[in-house]
């Protein structure tokens, strides 16, 4: 018995000393490979604009394409129907007759697109010069705040929530003077290359 009490007392000294041990933490170098393991993903979106100055979020949904390579295709179906595209060199709508018709550039409007892009895409390595970033989490279910650094951006949002698994799940950007947008993806599904029809697409 007291051989038996004895044995117990050192696996139950093992295990203890096991749960000391530090688990493997999942960084951003972690979080950049999971996402970026897919080069294309589809699926659905809900998006919600809550402003200060309505007592309702303006809601809006449709379905996306997003390519590591060529960008983002955002198809708009509710309160409208309209197809935006956006790639590393702008931000296209569809015109009457299917053809990409370049939208005005403001100032500040190019960064804007590239950073919508590099959310999407889980680009760590392109946020870290605007952002601090905060990964929190597991490889199935993980939150990335990332605070803004320049006086610019820290003039527009107070901070970018991304929650997500094996691929983004929702965005929110809350905004320094109190407004902010949630995007949630539904039904986002993973693929290795783009359609004939998507790959038309992407050809501005």
């Amino acid at each position: 018995m007291k051989r038996f009490l004895r044995c117990l007392g050192a696996c139950g000294a093992l295990l203890l000393g096991a749960a000391a041990l530090p688990a493997q933490a999942f960084d951003l170098n972690d979080l950049q490979r999971q996402l970026q393991a897919t080069p294309v993903v589809r699926g659905q979106f809900v998006q919600q604009k809550f402003l200060r100055s309505l007592p309702q979020p303006l809601t809006s949904n449709g379905a996306f394409v997003l390519s590591s390579q060529y960008g983002l295709l955002w198809e708009l179906r509710v309160p409208l129907f309209q197809d935006l595209l956006i790639t590393p060199e702008g931000m296209f709508r569809r015109a009457d007759g299917g053809k990409w018709q370049a939208l005005p550039q403001q100032i500040g409007s190019g960064r804007e697109t590239r950073l919508f892009l590099a959310v999407l895409a889980g680009d760590t390595r392109g946020l870290q010069d605007n952002f601090d970033m905060q990964v929190s989490g597991s490889a199935s279910a993980w939150q990335l705040v990332m605070t803004p650094k320049s006086a610019l951006l820290k003039q527009i949002f107070q901070d970018i929530r991304i929650n997500g698994g094996k691929l983004v799940d929702r965005i929110e950007l809350r905004e320094t003077q109190g407004d902010r947008t949630v995007m949630e993806m539904k039904n986002a599904r993973a693929d290795n290359k783009l359609d004939a029809d998507e790959t038309r697409d992407f050809a501005p």
